[in-house]
Formats: structure tokens, C-alpha cells, sequence
């Protein structure tokens, strides 16, 4: 085809609708520029769709930079998942799929308290699942998929909605039902395949930024949906734990499914967007979805993530023998418990525990003046946050 034509197609802002770029560019164009695609523009990866073929991504399309690339690669060595995250992650995944959780239902489950209802037990399930994938000893592995599926999910369901003993993966037929029949999942006889193959891809170095391949793997699993409920909270579970396993311990510390909920109906929208441009070009492209998460998750939570100078300057200090063992431990604290979230010193004292007043009160006034920490006064009280 023409290269004046397709640059146009290109850069168009419907690049990624094929159904809009054959009303405005004829069927002719639309056929060219799919070929053009397949022959010289698409990246293969080694995953494929129900019909056997590659699935495949156009890095044309993809913009993450390395300034948002930093948001999840801080190092947060030594450190579990964040009790603030954690409970932002559990109650927006939840809500993602229309399940109600109250945050002080899931902050008394996180306190160790047994759940008494059924999305209580689903919150729980969430818990149990990313308390599983911040160890870094449980590596990405079938058995340990089937584990994590148990723990986050399994051993909450209906009956109906259980896997068969002993069976790793659905036994039935599953639909996507919309207004239309969505999107049917992958024969469950192939899903031992087809599962075992993704597994064997996250393990590689193919060179993929890990970012966008946590992404991949997001999608890829909700695509093969291989459970009768849960694909969606396993989905997200699945990326998190990849970013783990690669070492990006600053993922624990960030609730994805917050800003996935924020924007759940473009969340929605990549995944039948995909599913529309395959009904054209018989090509699974999931580009739309990479670019969703880019510009709605990744994007966002770089504008709200703890900065890296700030762990820098606090390494810098503890090196320099400015930070003592206690403060240290409580840093850690903070950080993990509310992020980057307000505290009152009098909060710190209570959830911190077994530690002096006076201690706390001599640990931000201490931190703030090195510039770790930021004030803001609400009449007669005070609350800090950790600074960038």
C-alpha cells in the first residue's frame, strides 16, 4: 500500500480500531494495512491464541519511558507488602468485579481478625493470596499457580464454581456474557498447554521490558480464563507476582487495582477491543490493553509513588551512621504501613507498639528536618506524610 496512506493509518487516533479505520479508510486500506503490520511492524510473542497463531504486540504504539519505568523498579529490600497497599489492593480488586468490601471489614481481616461473610472471606482470600507472592521462595511454578488460585480464591467458591479434586483448572466450558456472548474462554482441555507454555515464557529472558511483559501476562491469563471465578483477581495477582520474582519489591507497595478501578470501564474496554480488532483481522494484537495499563495505571501511580530520592536520601543517612537501628525499624514501619498516606504521631504509637512516646515524637520531628518527612497542620493537630 501507500506509505503516505499508511503513516496516516498510523498515526491515526483510531490506529488501534480496526472497525473505525474501515469506515474511514475503505476495506482496501484497511486489508493493506493489516498486511503491512503482520509483515514488518508486529513483535511475535512466543504465546498464542486459541487457534495456534502468535499473539503479538506493535511497539510503534507502545510509549513507556523510562521515567515511568522507575515508578516500580525502587527497591524496597528486606520489606513484606505494605499494610496500606494491601489494603487499598484488596478492596479495589474486589471492587473491580462488583464485590463490596468495607475498609474497616478488610482492615480488621489485616489485623487478624476471621472474616464472618462471604466478601469478608473473599477479602481474606485476597490477603492470603498476596501474603503467597511477597515471598520471594515461592517462584512462579504450575503447583504453585494452583496454590495461590486455592489460597486467593478456591477455597472460597460455591460449589458450582469449584474445581474439580485435584484438577488444576476448570473442567467445563466459560463464557464472558455481556449484552452478547463476550468472549468464550480456552477449551479446557488445552488449558494445561496453553498454561504451562505461559509459565515457560514468564521464566525467560526474552528481552521484553518486564513492565510491559507483567502486563502481557495480565491479559494472557484473563484471556485463557482458566477458573470458573477468580480469573480477574489471579490475573492481577499473576503480574504482581512476576514484578516480584524480577525483583521490583516496590510493586508490594503499590495497589494497581486502585487505578484499574478508577478506570474499570476502559479497564473493560481494551480487553473487547482486542476481541473486536481479532473479529477483523484474525490477528490477536493486544496493544490495547498495554496501552491501557501504560496510561491509566502505570502513568498515574508515577505521579503518586514514593520518589526513589527519598529512600536515597534515607540510605544515604543510614550509611552515615545519622539513622540508629530504632529509627530505621520504624522508617520501615511507615513506609510499609501507611505509604504515602497522613499518620499523626499518636497513629504511629498505637499501631507501631512497645515503643516510648517521646520516641516517636523525636523520630519525625528528626525525619522531617532531614527532609524525609512533610507537616501539615490541621488546627490544633499535626499529620506527616513521607516526602519526595
Amino acid at each position: 500500500m501507500e506509505l503516505k496512506i499508511f503513516t496516516e493509518m498510523l498515526r491515526d487516533k483510531n490506529s488501534l480500531n480496526f472497525n473505525n479505520l474501515k469506515y474511514k479508510f475503505g476495506e482496501e486500506n484497511l486489508a493493506g494495512y493489516l498486511e503491512t503490520l503482520g509483515e514488518s511492524f508486529y513483535y511475535k510473542l512466543p504465546l498464542n491464541d486459541f487457534k495456534g497463531n502468535s499473539v503479538v504486540l506493535l511497539p510503534a504504539k507502545i510509549n513507556l519511558t523510562t521515567q515511568l519505568s522507575k515508578s516500580i523498579t525502587i527497591s524496597y529490600s528486606g520489606e513484606k507488602y505494605g499494610i496500606q497497599a494491601m489494603e487499598d489492593e484488596i478492596i479495589s480488586t474486589l471492587s473491580i468485579e462488583h464485590i463490596d468490601s468495607s475498609r474497616e471489614s478488610v482492615r480488621k481481616i489485616l489485623n487478624g481478625g476471621a472474616p464472618e461473610t462471604s466478601n469478608e472471606n473473599k477479602a481474606y482470600g485476597i490477603k492470603r493470596g498476596l501474603d503467597f507472592i511477597a515471598e520471594p521462595s515461592n517462584k512462579i511454578t504450575e503447583d504453585n499457580l494452583y496454590q495461590l488460585y486455592k489460597l486467593a480464591v478456591g477455597d472460597f467458591l460455591d460449589d458450582g464454581d469449584r474445581l474439580m479434586p485435584e484438577q488444576k483448572y476448570r473442567h467445563d466450558a466459560v463464557y464472558i456474557v455481556g449484552q452478547d456472548i463476550e468472549h468464550q474462554g480456552l477449551k479446557y482441555q488445552l488449558l494445561p498447554e496453553y498454561i504451562a507454555n505461559m509459565i515457560d515464557y514468564m521464566q525467560k529472558d526474552d528481552g521484553l521490558d518486564h513492565i510491559i511483559k507483567s502486563i502481557v501476562i495480565h491479559y494472557y491469563l484473563a484471556y485463557l480464563h482458566p477458573y470458573f471465578d477468580g480469573n480477574g483477581r489471579m490475573s492481577r495477582l499473576l503480574q504482581l507476582w512476576y514484578l516480584v520474582q524480577k525483583g521490583y519489591t516496590s510493586s508490594l507497595f503499590i495497589p494497581f487495582s486502585v487505578y484499574i478501578n478508577e478506570s474499570r470501564g476502559m479497564y473493560y474496554k481494551a480487553f473487547t477491543s482486542i476481541t473486536d480488532n481479532f473479529r477483523v483481522s484474525q490477528v490477536l494484537d493486544i496493544t490495547p490493553f498495554v496501552n491501557y495499563f501504560i496510561g491509566q495505571v502505570i502513568t498515574k501511580l508515577q505521579k503518586k509513588a514514593e520518589p526513589a530520592d527519598t529512600l536515597q536520601r534515607f540510605n544515604d543517612l543510614l550509611q552515615g551512621g545519622e539513622i540508629t537501628a530504632k529509627e530505621r525499624d520504624l522508617f520501615h514501619y511507615v513506609l510499609s504501613a501507611y505509604g504515602t498516606h497522613e499518620f499523626s504521631t499518636k497513629q504511629l504509637e498505637k499501631d507501631y507498639k512497645n515503643v516510648a512516646y517521646a520516641t516517636i515524637r523525636n523520630f519525625v520531628l528528626k525525619l522531617e528536618n532531614k527532609g524525609l518527612l512533610s507537616s501539615q497542620r490541621y488546627g490544633s493537630r499535626v499529620r506527616y506524610r513521607l516526602k519526595g
